[in-house]
């Protein structure tokens, strides 16, 4: 189960697949204590209407999962994300990827054990939307460590992330966008 969840997670991070955009669904900012999705965010999300891509598949697809999607293919946890799962996804986008230092990216993707750490703490076995998200104080994930989670009324924080974007379905799973990369203790 870690490496689907781990797999799922890195080819949702790498756009794996290059699938036309047409399989997700997105319902962000519509649950009490989940932030406003950004309206570029919200535009993708209503472009993808269907859940018949996979959590990869469908990262791929939004086109703001670049960099994840490259990571999740360097740790080789793509065959994972794109397995039945289901998981729950926290992406980073390519924002918050840019957020780190400079240099910190390219150190990860040469360090697999550590970029694989990384990723699968990003990653939530079992599907977990919105509406249960805020009703949680933490979230164990896939590489062991758990998540505290923190619902206020103006957002959502999870380790230590605002999730900016909630709810993109897919296949096998759930994404929620956050706008910064969780670093595992």
């Amino acid at each position: 189960m870690k490496k689907i969840a781990i797999t799922i997670f890195a080819a949702a991070v790498l756009g794996l697949t290059f699938a036309p955009v047409q399989a997700c669904h997105c319902d962000s900012g519509d649950v009490k204590g989940v932030q406003k999705t950004s309206h570029s965010m919200q535009e993708k999300a209503a472009e993808m209407k269907t859940e018949k891509l996979d959590i990869v598949d469908t990262a791929v697809s939004a086109g703001s999962f670049n960099t994840l999607v490259t990571a999740v293919r360097a740790a080789g946890l793509v065959d994972l994300l794109k397995s039945d799962g289901p998981f729950t996804v926290f992406a980073p986008s390519d924002e918050a990827f840019a957020k780190l230092p400079e240099g910190a990216v390219a150190s990860l993707l040469k360090d697999k054990e550590a970029l694989t750490k990384v990723l699968t703490f990003h990653v939530v076995p079992g599907k977990v939307p919105a509406s249960e998200v805020i009703g949680l104080k933490e979230a164990k994930t896939a590489q062991g460590q758990s998540l505290q989670i923190e619902a206020k009324d103006d957002g959502v924080m999870v380790g230590g992330a605002t999730v900016i974007a909630t709810d993109i379905f897919a296949s096998n799973g759930v994404i929620h966008v956050i706008d910064t990369v969780m670093m595992p203790k």
